[in-house]
Protein backbone atom coordinates (compact mmCIF):
# COMPACT_ATOMS: atom_id res chain seq x y z
CA UNK A 1 0.00 0.00 0.00
CA UNK A 2 1.39 3.56 -1.07
CA UNK A 3 1.76 5.42 2.49
CA UNK A 4 3.16 9.66 2.86
CA UNK A 5 4.14 10.32 6.60
CA UNK A 6 4.36 14.09 6.74
CA UNK A 7 7.15 14.90 9.71
CA UNK A 8 9.93 12.78 9.86
CA UNK A 9 10.81 13.34 13.77
CA UNK A 10 11.05 10.44 16.32
CA UNK A 11 7.47 9.42 16.28
CA UNK A 12 7.76 10.14 11.92
CA UNK A 13 10.86 7.41 11.53
CA UNK A 14 9.44 5.14 13.82
CA UNK A 15 6.02 4.94 11.84
CA UNK A 16 8.41 4.62 8.84
CA UNK A 17 10.10 2.28 9.90
CA UNK A 18 7.43 0.09 11.28
CA UNK A 19 5.36 0.22 7.77
CA UNK A 20 8.71 -0.52 5.85
CA UNK A 21 8.43 -3.89 8.11
CA UNK A 22 5.18 -4.44 7.25
CA UNK A 23 6.25 -4.48 3.13
CA UNK A 24 4.46 -0.49 2.52
CA UNK A 25 5.52 1.73 -0.39
CA UNK A 26 6.68 4.30 1.98
CA UNK A 27 6.85 8.72 0.83
CA UNK A 28 7.84 10.98 3.65
CA UNK A 29 7.38 14.37 3.49
CA UNK A 30 9.64 17.16 5.66
CA UNK A 31 10.14 21.11 5.50
CA UNK A 32 14.18 20.84 6.58
CA UNK A 33 16.05 19.10 4.14
CA UNK A 34 18.52 17.79 6.35
CA UNK A 35 16.11 15.57 7.73
CA UNK A 36 15.03 14.43 4.48
CA UNK A 37 18.73 14.11 3.24
CA UNK A 38 19.09 11.51 6.65
CA UNK A 39 15.73 10.02 6.19
CA UNK A 40 16.51 8.84 2.53
CA UNK A 41 20.24 7.88 3.91
CA UNK A 42 18.36 5.33 6.48
CA UNK A 43 15.38 3.97 5.07
CA UNK A 44 14.43 2.87 1.42
CA UNK A 45 11.67 5.65 0.82
CA UNK A 46 11.21 8.70 -1.54
CA UNK A 47 11.42 11.61 0.21
CA UNK A 48 10.20 15.15 -0.67
CA UNK A 49 11.19 18.51 0.89
CA UNK A 50 8.78 21.01 2.07
CA UNK A 51 5.62 21.39 3.50
CA UNK A 52 2.44 19.37 3.94
CA UNK A 53 0.67 21.90 3.54
CA UNK A 54 1.42 22.97 0.16
CA UNK A 55 -0.83 21.00 -2.27
CA UNK A 56 2.25 21.22 -5.01
CA UNK A 57 4.51 19.15 -2.65
CA UNK A 58 1.42 16.75 -1.38
CA UNK A 59 0.74 16.35 -5.52
CA UNK A 60 4.82 15.85 -5.91
CA UNK A 61 4.88 13.10 -3.23
CA UNK A 62 1.46 11.50 -5.09
CA UNK A 63 -1.71 10.40 -4.02
CA UNK A 64 -1.53 7.42 -1.50
CA UNK A 65 -4.43 5.63 0.04
CA UNK A 66 -2.95 6.90 3.64
CA UNK A 67 -1.37 10.05 4.65
CA UNK A 68 -0.03 10.47 7.84
CA UNK A 69 0.91 13.99 9.54
CA UNK A 70 3.02 13.51 12.51
CA UNK A 71 4.34 16.80 13.05
CA UNK A 72 4.79 18.75 16.08
CA UNK A 73 1.88 21.07 15.32
CA UNK A 74 -1.60 20.11 16.10
CA UNK A 75 -3.04 22.81 13.39
CA UNK A 76 -0.31 22.04 10.72
CA UNK A 77 -1.31 17.85 11.05
CA UNK A 78 -5.21 18.88 10.56
CA UNK A 79 -4.89 21.02 7.96
CA UNK A 80 -2.54 19.03 5.93
CA UNK A 81 -5.05 16.01 6.43
CA UNK A 82 -7.72 18.33 5.13
CA UNK A 83 -5.41 19.34 2.41
CA UNK A 84 -4.89 15.69 1.11
CA UNK A 85 -8.80 14.37 1.37
CA UNK A 86 -9.54 17.52 -0.94
CA UNK A 87 -6.53 16.04 -3.14
CA UNK A 88 -8.17 12.40 -2.80
CA UNK A 89 -5.76 10.88 -0.59
CA UNK A 90 -8.29 7.89 0.67
CA UNK A 91 -7.55 7.75 4.73
CA UNK A 92 -5.98 10.32 6.43
CA UNK A 93 -4.51 9.88 10.67
CA UNK A 94 -3.38 12.93 12.62
CA UNK A 95 -1.49 13.81 15.28
CA UNK A 96 -3.24 15.61 17.87
CA UNK A 97 -1.98 16.98 21.26
CA UNK A 98 -3.31 19.63 23.17
CA UNK A 99 -5.67 18.61 25.79
CA UNK A 100 -8.03 21.18 25.24
CA UNK A 101 -9.31 19.24 22.35
CA UNK A 102 -11.24 16.63 24.19
CA UNK A 103 -13.54 13.89 23.01
CA UNK A 104 -16.34 15.78 21.82
CA UNK A 105 -14.15 18.84 19.94
CA UNK A 106 -12.18 15.60 18.49
CA UNK A 107 -15.19 14.09 17.38
CA UNK A 108 -16.25 17.17 15.47
CA UNK A 109 -12.81 17.61 13.61
CA UNK A 110 -12.80 14.38 12.64
CA UNK A 111 -16.19 14.77 10.80
CA UNK A 112 -15.31 17.80 9.65
CA UNK A 113 -12.17 17.29 8.15
CA UNK A 114 -12.76 14.20 7.33
CA UNK A 115 -10.28 12.29 9.62
CA UNK A 116 -9.90 8.75 9.68
CA UNK A 117 -8.33 8.82 12.83
CA UNK A 118 -6.71 11.74 15.82
CA UNK A 119 -4.24 10.16 17.63
CA UNK A 120 -2.86 11.35 20.88
CA UNK A 121 0.16 9.56 21.51
CA UNK A 122 0.28 10.89 25.59
CA UNK A 123 -3.21 10.30 26.22
CA UNK A 124 -2.93 6.93 24.27
CA UNK A 125 0.26 6.20 26.69
CA UNK A 126 -1.39 7.29 29.58
CA UNK A 127 -3.87 4.45 29.69
CA UNK A 128 -1.31 1.98 29.52
CA UNK A 129 0.71 3.64 32.01
CA UNK A 130 -3.22 3.40 33.89
CA UNK A 131 -3.17 -0.23 33.75
CA UNK A 132 0.21 -0.87 34.85
CA UNK A 133 -0.44 0.41 38.04
CA UNK A 134 -4.37 -0.97 38.59
CA UNK A 135 -2.37 -4.59 37.90
CA UNK A 136 1.91 -3.63 38.95
CA UNK A 137 2.77 -7.13 39.12
CA UNK A 138 3.01 -7.41 35.43
CA UNK A 139 5.05 -5.36 33.48
CA UNK A 140 2.53 -5.25 30.35
CA UNK A 141 -0.70 -4.86 30.40
CA UNK A 142 -2.46 -5.21 26.92
CA UNK A 143 -6.44 -5.13 26.50
CA UNK A 144 -8.37 -6.45 24.09
CA UNK A 145 -12.82 -6.31 23.16
CA UNK A 146 -12.93 -2.84 25.01
CA UNK A 147 -11.23 -4.26 27.94
CA UNK A 148 -12.99 -7.78 28.47
CA UNK A 149 -10.38 -9.84 27.88
CA UNK A 150 -6.45 -9.04 28.68
CA UNK A 151 -2.53 -10.00 28.53
CA UNK A 152 -0.12 -9.63 30.85
CA UNK A 153 3.42 -10.43 30.88
CA UNK A 154 5.37 -11.33 34.30
CA UNK A 155 8.39 -11.94 35.16
CA UNK A 156 8.67 -15.53 36.82
CA UNK A 157 11.29 -14.65 39.71
CA UNK A 158 13.75 -16.64 41.38
CA UNK A 159 11.78 -18.84 43.33
CA UNK A 160 8.64 -18.67 41.87
CA UNK A 161 5.82 -21.51 42.30
CA UNK A 162 5.75 -21.99 38.47
CA UNK A 163 9.51 -22.72 38.43
CA UNK A 164 9.75 -26.16 37.09
CA UNK A 165 5.88 -26.28 36.46
CA UNK A 166 4.95 -27.87 32.58
CA UNK A 167 1.93 -25.68 31.66
CA UNK A 168 -0.45 -28.92 31.68
CA UNK A 169 0.53 -29.35 35.46
CA UNK A 170 -0.23 -26.24 36.33
CA UNK A 171 -3.73 -26.52 34.23
CA UNK A 172 -4.28 -29.15 36.44
CA UNK A 173 -3.50 -27.53 39.87
CA UNK A 174 -5.38 -24.39 38.68
CA UNK A 175 -8.15 -25.02 35.87
CA UNK A 176 -9.12 -21.59 35.81
CA UNK A 177 -10.43 -19.77 32.47
CA UNK A 178 -6.63 -18.89 31.22
CA UNK A 179 -3.82 -19.21 28.90
CA UNK A 180 -0.26 -18.97 28.88
CA UNK A 181 0.26 -18.18 25.17
CA UNK A 182 3.95 -16.91 24.95
CA UNK A 183 6.88 -17.00 27.07
CA UNK A 184 10.25 -15.41 26.76
CA UNK A 185 13.57 -17.07 27.83
CA UNK A 186 16.87 -15.33 26.54
CA UNK A 187 16.44 -14.13 23.51
CA UNK A 188 14.56 -16.87 22.20
CA UNK A 189 10.43 -16.71 22.18
CA UNK A 190 8.42 -19.49 22.65
CA UNK A 191 4.50 -20.31 21.68
CA UNK A 192 3.98 -23.35 24.08
CA UNK A 193 2.07 -26.33 24.38
CA UNK A 194 0.98 -28.28 27.31
CA UNK A 195 4.50 -29.94 27.62
CA UNK A 196 6.43 -26.88 28.06
CA UNK A 197 8.11 -26.40 31.54
CA UNK A 198 8.35 -22.75 32.82
CA UNK A 199 11.27 -21.70 34.67
CA UNK A 200 12.46 -18.94 36.95
CA UNK A 201 13.50 -15.70 34.65
CA UNK A 202 11.25 -16.45 32.19
CA UNK A 203 9.19 -13.49 30.77
CA UNK A 204 5.58 -15.18 30.18
CA UNK A 205 2.48 -13.78 28.63
CA UNK A 206 -0.96 -14.89 30.39
CA UNK A 207 -4.31 -14.29 28.46
CA UNK A 208 -7.56 -14.44 30.39
CA UNK A 209 -10.28 -11.64 31.69
CA UNK A 210 -9.34 -8.92 33.69
CA UNK A 211 -10.99 -11.10 36.71
CA UNK A 212 -9.73 -14.59 35.90
CA UNK A 213 -6.15 -12.96 35.73
CA UNK A 214 -6.48 -10.95 39.23
CA UNK A 215 -7.77 -14.58 40.35
CA UNK A 216 -4.99 -16.67 39.28
CA UNK A 217 -2.24 -14.37 40.13
CA UNK A 218 -3.95 -13.79 43.67
CA UNK A 219 -4.03 -17.95 44.26
CA UNK A 220 -0.16 -18.14 43.19
CA UNK A 221 0.85 -15.57 45.90
CA UNK A 222 2.36 -13.12 43.11
CA UNK A 223 -0.56 -10.75 43.35
CA UNK A 224 0.64 -6.85 44.19
CA UNK A 225 -1.92 -4.52 45.36
CA UNK A 226 -3.18 -1.90 42.99
CA UNK A 227 -0.82 1.15 43.43
CA UNK A 228 -2.72 3.53 45.30
CA UNK A 229 -0.16 6.12 46.70
CA UNK A 230 1.50 7.25 42.92
CA UNK A 231 4.66 9.76 42.58
CA UNK A 232 4.70 11.02 38.82
CA UNK A 233 8.01 12.74 37.91
CA UNK A 234 7.83 15.47 35.30
CA UNK A 235 4.65 17.57 34.45
CA UNK A 236 4.44 16.13 30.75
CA UNK A 237 1.58 16.03 29.22
CA UNK A 238 1.57 12.22 29.77
CA UNK A 239 1.49 13.04 33.30
CA UNK A 240 -1.56 15.57 33.20
CA UNK A 241 -3.67 12.47 31.37
CA UNK A 242 -2.06 9.97 33.39
CA UNK A 243 -2.77 12.31 36.49
CA UNK A 244 -6.85 12.34 35.62
CA UNK A 245 -6.94 9.07 35.30
CA UNK A 246 -5.44 8.13 38.47
CA UNK A 247 -7.46 10.76 40.20
CA UNK A 248 -11.39 9.46 38.66
CA UNK A 249 -10.19 5.97 40.17
CA UNK A 250 -9.52 7.20 43.76
CA UNK A 251 -6.26 7.39 43.80
CA UNK A 252 -3.57 9.94 45.56
CA UNK A 253 -1.31 11.64 43.18
CA UNK A 254 1.69 13.55 43.75
CA UNK A 255 3.72 15.36 40.81
CA UNK A 256 7.40 17.22 41.16
CA UNK A 257 8.55 19.54 38.26
CA UNK A 258 11.21 22.05 38.27
CA UNK A 259 9.11 24.49 35.80
CA UNK A 260 6.73 27.26 38.22
CA UNK A 261 4.58 27.98 35.39
CA UNK A 262 3.92 24.13 34.55
CA UNK A 263 3.49 24.02 37.96
CA UNK A 264 1.04 26.76 38.51
CA UNK A 265 -0.96 25.66 35.24
CA UNK A 266 -1.18 22.00 36.74
CA UNK A 267 -2.11 23.17 40.38
CA UNK A 268 -5.09 24.81 38.54
CA UNK A 269 -6.19 21.87 36.03
CA UNK A 270 -5.92 19.23 38.81
CA UNK A 271 -6.90 20.32 41.81
CA UNK A 272 -7.11 16.86 43.49
CA UNK A 273 -3.63 16.53 43.02
CA UNK A 274 -0.46 17.34 45.25
CA UNK A 275 1.70 19.48 42.57
CA UNK A 276 5.29 20.22 44.33
CA UNK A 277 7.93 22.88 42.39
CA UNK A 278 11.17 21.14 42.85
CA UNK A 279 14.12 19.69 40.32
CA UNK A 280 12.80 15.80 40.29
CA UNK A 281 16.69 14.83 39.76
CA UNK A 282 17.62 16.01 42.96
CA UNK A 283 17.43 13.42 45.61
CA UNK A 284 17.09 14.95 48.51
CA UNK A 285 13.56 16.81 47.34
CA UNK A 286 12.59 13.07 46.58
CA UNK A 287 13.56 11.81 49.83
CA UNK A 288 11.79 14.88 51.24
CA UNK A 289 8.68 14.16 49.67
CA UNK A 290 8.19 10.73 50.83
CA UNK A 291 9.50 8.49 47.53
CA UNK A 292 10.11 5.41 50.05
CA UNK A 293 6.67 5.36 51.11
CA UNK A 294 4.50 5.38 48.10
CA UNK A 295 3.32 2.72 46.01
CA UNK A 296 4.36 3.63 42.64
CA UNK A 297 6.58 6.05 40.85
CA UNK A 298 6.74 6.91 37.24
CA UNK A 299 9.08 9.14 35.69
CA UNK A 300 7.58 10.92 32.99
CA UNK A 301 10.45 13.85 32.21
CA UNK A 302 11.42 15.08 28.93
CA UNK A 303 14.41 12.94 28.57
CA UNK A 304 14.82 9.21 28.40
CA UNK A 305 18.40 8.97 30.39
CA UNK A 306 16.94 11.53 33.20
CA UNK A 307 13.80 8.89 33.25
CA UNK A 308 16.32 5.67 33.96
CA UNK A 309 18.48 7.07 36.16
CA UNK A 310 15.07 8.52 38.75
CA UNK A 311 13.50 5.05 38.20
CA UNK A 312 16.60 3.28 39.56
CA UNK A 313 16.58 5.38 42.43
CA UNK A 314 13.32 4.46 42.68
CA UNK A 315 14.07 0.81 43.07
CA UNK A 316 16.81 1.34 45.07
CA UNK A 317 13.95 3.08 47.79
CA UNK A 318 12.09 -0.27 47.39
CA UNK A 319 9.59 1.50 46.04
CA UNK A 320 6.88 -1.66 44.77
CA UNK A 321 6.11 -0.42 41.20
CA UNK A 322 8.45 2.09 39.32
CA UNK A 323 7.82 2.66 35.66
CA UNK A 324 9.97 4.54 33.29
CA UNK A 325 9.15 6.56 29.55
CA UNK A 326 11.75 5.50 27.21
CA UNK A 327 11.34 6.23 23.47
CA UNK A 328 14.63 5.51 22.33
CA UNK A 329 14.96 1.77 21.97
CA UNK A 330 18.88 1.58 21.98
CA UNK A 331 18.14 2.81 26.19
CA UNK A 332 15.80 -0.24 26.61
CA UNK A 333 18.67 -2.56 27.22
CA UNK A 334 20.09 0.17 30.01
CA UNK A 335 16.76 -0.08 31.43
CA UNK A 336 16.61 -3.82 31.54
CA UNK A 337 20.48 -3.99 33.58
CA UNK A 338 19.33 -1.68 35.85
CA UNK A 339 16.27 -3.23 36.86
CA UNK A 340 13.79 -1.23 35.33
CA UNK A 341 10.88 -4.15 34.06
CA UNK A 342 8.61 -1.45 32.97
CA UNK A 343 8.80 0.94 30.71
CA UNK A 344 6.18 2.64 28.20
CA UNK A 345 6.98 4.19 24.76
CA UNK A 346 4.48 6.67 23.25
CA UNK A 347 6.38 6.33 20.13
CA UNK A 348 6.21 2.83 20.02
CA UNK A 349 2.35 2.91 21.02
CA UNK A 350 1.94 5.59 17.74
CA UNK A 351 3.23 3.56 15.61
CA UNK A 352 1.79 0.04 16.95
CA UNK A 353 -1.78 2.01 16.18
CA UNK A 354 -0.85 3.00 12.38
CA UNK A 355 0.22 -0.68 11.97
CA UNK A 356 -2.83 -1.58 13.22
CA UNK A 357 -4.96 0.85 10.92
CA UNK A 358 -2.89 0.17 7.64
CA UNK A 359 -3.27 -3.91 8.33
CA UNK A 360 -7.55 -3.33 8.87
CA UNK A 361 -7.26 -1.33 5.39
CA UNK A 362 -5.35 -4.37 3.73
CA UNK A 363 -7.89 -6.92 5.34
CA UNK A 364 -10.32 -9.31 3.41
CA UNK A 365 -13.70 -9.50 3.64
CA UNK A 366 -13.90 -12.45 6.42
CA UNK A 367 -12.17 -10.20 9.47
CA UNK A 368 -11.04 -7.07 10.55
CA UNK A 369 -8.30 -6.39 12.82
CA UNK A 370 -9.24 -4.73 15.74
CA UNK A 371 -6.78 -4.46 17.77
CA UNK A 372 -2.89 -4.88 17.22
CA UNK A 373 0.08 -4.96 19.66
CA UNK A 374 3.48 -5.79 20.22
CA UNK A 375 4.27 -8.29 22.31
CA UNK A 376 8.00 -9.70 24.55
CA UNK A 377 10.06 -6.89 23.03
CA UNK A 378 8.48 -6.77 19.94
CA UNK A 379 9.24 -10.30 18.98
CA UNK A 380 5.26 -11.54 18.75
CA UNK A 381 2.23 -9.83 18.00
CA UNK A 382 -1.25 -10.25 19.55
CA UNK A 383 -4.35 -9.45 16.95
CA UNK A 384 -8.18 -8.76 17.85
CA UNK A 385 -10.13 -9.54 14.79
CA UNK A 386 -13.69 -9.15 14.18
CA UNK A 387 -15.29 -12.15 12.13
CA UNK A 388 -18.29 -11.76 10.12
CA UNK A 389 -19.87 -15.07 7.83
CA UNK A 390 -17.72 -14.91 5.11
CA UNK A 391 -14.80 -15.46 6.99
CA UNK A 392 -13.01 -19.18 6.17
CA UNK A 393 -12.62 -20.20 9.46
CA UNK A 394 -15.98 -20.12 11.36
CA UNK A 395 -17.96 -23.18 12.06
CA UNK A 396 -14.86 -25.87 11.92
CA UNK A 397 -13.96 -27.11 15.58
CA UNK A 398 -10.02 -25.79 16.27
CA UNK A 399 -8.63 -29.33 17.07
CA UNK A 400 -9.65 -29.42 13.12
CA UNK A 401 -8.51 -26.26 11.77
CA UNK A 402 -4.69 -26.65 10.82
CA UNK A 403 -2.94 -23.72 12.07
CA UNK A 404 0.71 -22.80 11.21
CA UNK A 405 3.38 -23.01 13.47
CA UNK A 406 3.84 -20.50 15.82
CA UNK A 407 0.64 -19.20 15.59
CA UNK A 408 -1.86 -19.74 18.82
CA UNK A 409 -5.78 -18.67 18.95
CA UNK A 410 -5.55 -17.73 22.36
CA UNK A 411 -9.06 -16.33 23.32
CA UNK A 412 -12.52 -15.76 21.89
CA UNK A 413 -14.86 -13.14 22.94
CA UNK A 414 -18.88 -13.71 22.48
CA UNK A 415 -20.66 -10.93 23.33
CA UNK A 416 -19.77 -10.77 27.08
CA UNK A 417 -18.38 -14.20 27.72
CA UNK A 418 -14.43 -14.90 27.23
CA UNK A 419 -13.04 -17.88 26.25
CA UNK A 420 -10.08 -19.66 26.16
CA UNK A 421 -10.32 -22.20 23.31
CA UNK A 422 -10.08 -26.13 23.59
CA UNK A 423 -10.21 -28.35 20.30
CA UNK A 424 -13.64 -28.73 20.43
CA UNK A 425 -14.65 -24.67 20.33
CA UNK A 426 -15.35 -23.46 17.09
CA UNK A 427 -15.25 -19.52 15.96
CA UNK A 428 -18.93 -18.43 14.97
CA UNK A 429 -19.86 -15.31 13.04
CA UNK A 430 -19.89 -11.98 15.55
CA UNK A 431 -16.82 -13.36 17.84
CA UNK A 432 -13.65 -11.30 18.04
CA UNK A 433 -10.94 -13.76 18.39
CA UNK A 434 -7.95 -12.98 20.29
CA UNK A 435 -4.64 -14.74 17.75
CA UNK A 436 -0.94 -14.61 18.78
CA UNK A 437 1.97 -15.18 16.52
CA UNK A 438 5.31 -14.79 15.95
CA UNK A 439 7.60 -14.65 12.86
CA UNK A 440 4.50 -14.26 10.91
CA UNK A 441 2.39 -11.29 9.49
CA UNK A 442 -1.52 -11.93 9.82
CA UNK A 443 -4.05 -9.44 8.03
CA UNK A 444 -6.58 -11.43 8.31
CA UNK A 445 -8.23 -14.15 10.31
CA UNK A 446 -7.77 -16.62 7.16
CA UNK A 447 -4.05 -16.74 7.76
CA UNK A 448 -3.46 -18.11 10.54
CA UNK A 449 -3.81 -21.55 8.52
CA UNK A 450 -1.47 -23.67 6.61
CA UNK A 451 -3.11 -23.71 2.58
CA UNK A 452 -4.46 -27.00 1.94
CA UNK A 453 -2.54 -28.44 -1.14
Amino acid sequence: MKITVVGCGKIGCTVIESLLAEGHEITAIDNDEDVISEITNIYDVMAVCGSGTDSDVLLEAGISELLIAVTGSDEFNMLTCFIAKRLGVTHTIARIRNPEYNDKSLSFLRKELGLSMAINPERFVSRELFNLLKLPSAIKVEAFSRGNFEMVELILRENSPLDGVSLIELKKKHPDNFLICAVQRGDKLYIPDGNFVLKSGDKIGITASSVEIQRLLRKLGILQKQARDVMLLGATRTSYYLAKLLLAAGNSVKIIDADRERCKEFSVSLPGAVIINGDPARQELLLEEGIGGVDAVVALTGMDEENILLSYFATMQNVPKVIAKVNRNEFLPTAARLGIESVASQIRTVADVVVRYARALENSVGSKVETLYKLMNGNAEALEFAVNSDSKVIKIPLKDLPTKANVLISGIIRGRKTIIPSGDDMILPGDRVVVISSGIRLNDLSDITEKQR
